[in-house]
């Protein structure tokens, strides 16, 4: 029997930080209604990524997905790098 583990979730972000040596900080957005007014509000989240080859740079677009846990507060790896800064 042959037993299929489910996707890893994928998410999209701006990185803010690469100061770090084979890490990048990504942010990202997403909207949600707010309960009570029914507005759209926009929320905010930052991941430590694993950038293995330091290519990325402050202000890319890049795709990051859920991997194990790499460091303390590493668990999302950068997987493509969708649109460079200019």
């Amino acid at each position: 029997m042959i037993k299929q583990r489910g996707m890893k979730r994928q998410l999209v972000g701006t990185v803010l930080s690469n100061k770090m040596d084979k890490t990048v900080t990504v942010r990202v957005e997403r909207t949600v209604i707010h309960p009570v007014y029914r507005k759209y509000i926009r929320r905010r989240a930052k991941f430590a990524a694993h950038d293995a080859q330091n290519s990325c740079s402050i202000g890319d677009r890049v795709l990051i997905t859920e991997s194990s846990p790499i460091s303390k507060l590493k668990r999302w790896r950068v997987s493509q790098i969708i649109e460079k800064a200019v």
